[in-house]
Parts: structure tokens; sequence; C-alpha cells
């Protein structure tokens, strides 16, 4: 049997301040590692470790059933400069968790690790359930889900815990970064000489900002390309630079690939461009999927994500979904409510009982 709901939130909101006063950059997760993988043998769960990585199968787990996943990952990016509060000092106030990673993606980790603890004696389930606690979350890492992938068991669905108000996150927009380099001929500025490749970058970057993908998506919009960055190798004033690089952040819809965008892109511009992942691709979830269907029979809305997270390495379709806001992610003086993690806990419960 499972303990009382209560006390599973009890338990979560408390491994939460543990994971918050322990520094977790990414890459440098061993801390919050160690504190998961001693949580579940506390709990008499037997846990696997893979680098930074942890995870554990429900008690009953059965090979000839097909598995869903819980994932959220404990890695954290760097604290803003503008917090006023210690960033690794878990603080409750007026009903607010502060701290870096509460609301990214801590509170939706230790929801999912309370549903998992819930279901885990569980007989019976139509599904297996395969927790995972990963790294490398926030710098796109191979060394997170993407590499344990190999390690766990076959999954055929999942769900990935992050910051939505608990609502669902059906698509999620794929992240193409291109490193763009326009070529011309050094030369002296005080005469006609060379090719300028600033003037020829500044063409491209143009079409860049002014171009329309044609297909637009009803949940994720049309495609964005956001030129960020530009430099040149020469620094001196006088001499015309034979080379300008310049990076272009592109946020891609379910309807196009990426070798769709890359033919289109490469076809209008002059500059040399490469990409330099094709990994975080845009995903999606059919709409008559279990999981969507339990998350509407609950009232919870969906909607296209504009952000990416380990979603886009899943090779099977995932909902992403968990307690907390994303528009509070990688700001000062992060939190989440902890009435936001209670309630999320019971909303999974909820959602699962009816797929599982």
């Amino acid at each position: 049997m499972s303990e009382p709901l209560n006390i599973l939130q009890h338990k979560a909101i408390g491994l939460l301040k543990e994971l918050i006063a322990t520094p977790s950059f990414s890459r440098e997760e061993s801390g919050t590692a160690l504190i998961l993988e001693n949580f579940f043998r506390e709990n008499a769960i037997p846990v696997n470790r893979f680098m930074n990585n942890i995870w554990a199968v429900n008690k009953h787990f059965n090979e000839s059933k097909p598995s869903l996943l819980l994932n959220s990952h404990h890695d954290t990016v760097k604290p803003n400069k503008a917090y006023t509060l210690d960033p690794f000092a878990p603080v409750e106030k007026d009903g607010k968790l502060f701290g870096l990673g509460s609301n990214d993606a801590g509170g939706a980790l230790v929801a999912l690790i309370a549903v998992f603890l819930y279901f885990y004696e569980a007989e019976g389930l139509k599904y297996n359930l395969v927790f995972a606690a990963t790294a490398e979350e926030e710098i796109s890492g191979k060394n997170g889900i993407e590499i344990l992938l190999a390690e766990l068991p076959r999954l055929d669905c999942g769900i990935v815990g992050e910051p939505t108000l608990m609502q669902m996150a059906i698509a999620e927009r794929g992240l193409l970064v291109l490193d763009v380099t326009a070529t011309g001929k050094a030369g002296h500025a005080a005469r006609e000489e060379g090719e300028n490749a600033l003037y020829k970058a500044l063409a491209d970057i143009e079409w860049f900002r002014t171009y329309a993908f044609e297909k637009v998506s009803p949940l994720l919009g049309k495609v964005k390309m956001t030129v960020t960055v530009i430099e040149t190798e020469n620094k001196a004033h006088n001499v015309v630079p034979s080379q300008c690089r310049f990076v272009v952040d592109v946020r891609v819809n379910e309807l196009y690939t990426f070798e769709e965008i890359l033919s289109v892109i490469r076809s209008h511009v002059k500059s040399d461009v490469q990409p330099r992942s094709l990994r975080m691709r845009s995903t999606s979830i059919a709409m008559d999927h279990a999981l969507v269907k339990a998350g509407l029979a609950l009232n919870r809305s969906y909607y296209g994500s504009p952000t990416t997270s380990d979603k886009a390495l899943m090779p099977f379709q995932t909902l992403k979904m968990g307690p907390g806001d994303s528009a509070r992610s990688h700001t000062a003086d992060e939190f989440i409510f902890t009435e936001e993690i209670n309630g999320g806990i019971e909303l999974y419960i909820q959602l699962l009982k009816q797929v599982l």
C-alpha cells in the first residue's frame, strides 16, 4: 500500500528543499544525484545510477507490458545576477518556496517522484512505470536523458515534468542553432579595396529578419528566426573584414523538418550555413493518446510550447506537464507555490489512474 497523499506531499517538499540547498549546475549534478539516490533507498526502492542520472522501475515491473516514463531533470542554470535571496537557501514564505531550481524543474521532479511512490507497489497496472531524474537538460547535453535511454527498458510513452501550470503541452518547438559565415576579401578601409564580408552578412541578416515560412501551426504558430550574435575576427578600424560570422536561433514548428528548413535557408542566403545540431526536433503527441484524453477528462487545457525540453530527445510520444509556471524559470528569486506541488501530485495521480 502506498503512503497517504499528505505524507507523500510532505516528503516531496522536504526533498525539494534538500535539492535546492545543493548546487546542481549542468554537468555538476553529482550532489543532487546522490540525494535522489539516497531518497529512493530510504524509501526501500531499488535504484539505479548511470552517470548523474537516477532511475527506478515499479515493484511489479513486467517486460511483457508497455512502459510509461515519468521524467524530469535535476540540473539548474546558474543564478540570475539580480537575485536578492540566497539561491541555495530554501525559504518558505507566503505559500512560496524560494530557491534556484524550485520552479524549473524541482517542483515537477519531486511531484513525479511522489507519484511514482504512490503507484510503486500497485499490482495489475496496464503499464510499467519507469522513473528517471536526469542531468544536463538545461544545456541539451548528451549525458542526460539521451545517453540514459539506452540503459532504460523499452519505453512506449511518457510524461515530461516541466512547469506548465499543470496544463498540457502537447507540442513543442524544435530548436535549430545556425552558425552562418559570410566571406569577402580583406582590404584597407581608406582605399577601394576588398569585399566587405560584414555588408554581405547584413544582406543575409535582413533576409532572416523578414522571411516568413508559409506553414503556420495552429499549436506552435510560425517558424521564428532570430539573429542573436554577429562578429568579425578583424578588430582594426581600418581593415575591411574578410569574414563575418553570425548566429541564428530558429524555432521550428511541427509542420517542417529541419532538413526542409535548411534547404529553404540555403537557397536564399549567400553565406555558408552550418547547423550546430539536428537533435532538438519539434515534437507532438496525438490528441487521441490516452494521456491527453485523461488530461482532457480532468479539464486540462492544451497548447504548443515555444520552449524546448528533453521531450525533443525521446523517440516516443510524451506529454509535457507539471506544476509551476514557465514564466518564472531562470528568473531572480525563483519560487514555486507549495500548493502547486501538492495540487500537481494530486492531478498527476488522477490522470494516471485513468491510464494505468
